[in-house]
């Protein structure tokens, strides 16, 4: 597939869907129009998936809160589109226990909560990943055994999913490159053209990288955005006040992660903070464990988000609460990430309602000049959300006679599967991916690096195993008390758009989240790769590697505050 370069080298002239933006919308809409048979561009000022769809809880849950909220739309929506991305991409999206206590001083009583658990499961039309059951204190003892079990009367266990929101946005992309699409990352919009009737009709787009502009047009052009939606909608504003409106409430969210030795749990556990009684979850993560999520107010720079001292002290009280026999401190946390809510503002009087009150829900905005807005929503509805917006697109097009001279095709984007799960067994044995994996990579691979491979890749696991298979040296370990391997640079530049170390260690491995320190050590090996791979001086190689450093000291700012 084309690396990055030749994406932007492809980039130009007028497409059918012209998108704004390489988050989870942007590239659902993207694998959408695509296979619909329309020209589709896609751009993205920084890498695939850098803001808020890198920054979620990383679940894909029906949002059983939303029950109390009376939004029961919501909740059927979200569990619907849960058994769509089980199907569609098993290799990313996986069952997860999420266990309940009820406590004696709860405000629900465990009668209530059961029954709320049968609505849950109803309106997923009983195709929840596993029927729920109600454990007693003895059970949960058993099954959690680091939860503070006083005055617990008991506790729903109950399935939704989680995933890697990177890697799903990424094989989005990767879908729609393979249908046509062209993927520029590193390409920010300066400026919305307009015709003579003040309608949009194309941007002008800078090369991140060498500062060359290009004008690209489009029949359509979707604003998809996440936090920057009221700047790329000012960009198309005549008038001050259009550009003081806005449509969001931003709201920061943020988590962190930990060994999992320090905290142990094996499902998802419902924790409410003792202090303002907000739901927050503690989640398994392999050999980690992060604990979040904050909801708060933001008003600054969307690319300046980040946890502070008291997000981490939030989030650290919540857990030692729970955890008793496991209490965090500071030095236990190995790294965060804070994201924005792109949030549609309430109608009424906002400022009488908090932050976690905020709908959910998602809006499609066609402007006076064009731009079509998507705003708001969930992870787990952005298949949904891009088809709507899709639609919205090709109904804009009709009416200008804009449509390509054939048909348009079914984009089937509820059954088609992703990249990764071409392939994938019905019974949906990882297992037995990672050995075919292994086999493929023979003794150049070893068995943990293949249940990495086969869990981050699906049968893609494979592709890059042939890599390892055909040059050893692309079995070293990038960080060697990690899996991650050499091959995955080559694998993220070659066929995903990876174009600098940050890409790599950040969202094409999970380093950045995982190493002990948070790969600030092993991050010039990806570096020096990388320049063998794309031809970068001396100077070039050194300026990612800071660049990377300068990532991690940023992130770390909480802990000189």
């Amino acid at each position: 597939m084309a690396k990055r370069e030749e994406m932007w080298e492809r980039l130009g002239g007028t497409v059918d869907v012209l998108i704004i933006g390489g988050g989870i919308n942007g590239a659902g809409i993207a694998r959408d129009a695509s296979r619909r048979g329309l020209k589709v561009a896609m751009l993205e000022m920084n890498d695939l998936a850098s803001g808020t769809s890198s920054a979620s809880s990383k679940l894909v849950h029906g949002g059983i809160r939303y029950l109390e909220q009376l939004e029961f739309s919501l909740v059927f929506e979200s569990v619907s589109e849960r058994r769509i991305l089980l199907d569609i991409a098993p290799h990313l999206v996986n069952p997860l226990g999420f266990l309940f206590p009820v406590y004696k001083t709860s405000r629900r009583g465990l009668t209530t909560i059961n029954a709320g658990m049968w609505l849950y499961e109803g309106l997923s039309l009983f195709r929840s990943p596993k029927r729920h059951r109600t454990l007693n204190p003895k059970d949960i003892a058993r099954e959690e055994p680091a939860l503070d079990i006083s005055n617990v009367k008991g506790a729903p266990l109950y399935y939704d999913c989680s995933t890697d929101d990177a890697r799903l946005t990424l094989e989005s992309a990767v879908d729609a490159a393979h249908t046509g699409a062209v993927i520029a990352t590193w390409t920010k919009v300066t400026k919305l053209l307009r015709d003579k009737n003040q309608r949009v009709i194309g941007v002008e787009a800078q090369n991140t990288f060498t500062g060359e502009k290009k004008k690209v047009f489009g029949h359509a052009i979707i604003n998809a955005t996440g936090p920057w939606t009221d700047r790329t909608m000012s960009l198309g504003s005549k008038s001050a006040k259009e550009q003081r409106a806005g449509v969001l409430r931003p709201t920061k969210g943020v988590h962190l992660v930990v060994k999992r030795e320090k905290l142990p749990v094996n499902n998802a556990v419902v924790c409410f903070h003792p202090e303002d009684k907000r739901v927050l979850f503690a989640i398994p993560w392999g050999d980690h464990t992060y604990v979040g999520t904050t909801d708060t107010d933001y008003q600054g720079d969307p690319a300046e988000v980040r946890a502070e001292r008291e997000d981490i002290d939030y989030l650290l009280e919540v857990s030692n609460h729970h955890f008793r026999e496991h209490q965090l401190e500071y030095d236990d946390v190995i790294s965060t990430w804070a994201g924005l809510r792109p949030l549609v503002k309430p109608l009424g009087n906002e400022a009488d309602m908090d932050e976690s009150s905020v709908s959910r829900e998602h809006q499609i905005i066609v402007g006076n000049d064009g731009l079509i807005t998507i705003a708001g929503g969930k992870l787990t509805t952005y298949r949904k959300m891009s088809k709507e917006v899709v639609d919205t697109a090709v109904k804009l097009l009709r009416l200008s006679n804009q449509l390509p001279g054939h048909p348009l095709y079914d984009a089937n984007t509820d059954r088609e599967p992703l990249p990764g799960a071409q392939g994938w067994p019905a019974d949906d044995d990882h297992e037995r991916v990672a050995e075919q994996v292994k086999e493929v990579g023979g003794d150049n691979l070893t068995m943990e690096s293949a249940r990495l491979l086969a869990n981050t890749y699906g049968m893609r696991g494979m592709d890059v195993a042939r890599l390892v298979r055909e040059d050893a040296t692309l079995a070293e370990r990038i960080d060697p008390e990690r899996p991650e391997l050499l091959a995955q640079v080559d694998f993220g530049v070659h066929e995903e758009f990876a174009a600098t170390v940050t890409d790599v260690m950040e969202r094409r491995t999970q380093l950045y989240y995982r190493s002990s320190d948070q790969g600030y050590d092993c991050c010039d090996k990806v570096g020096r790769r990388m320049q063998q791979l794309l031809g970068w001086d001396d100077a070039r190689t050194e300026a990612q590697i800071k660049a990377y450093r300068e990532r991690v000291d940023f992130a770390r700012g909480w802990r000189q505050e």
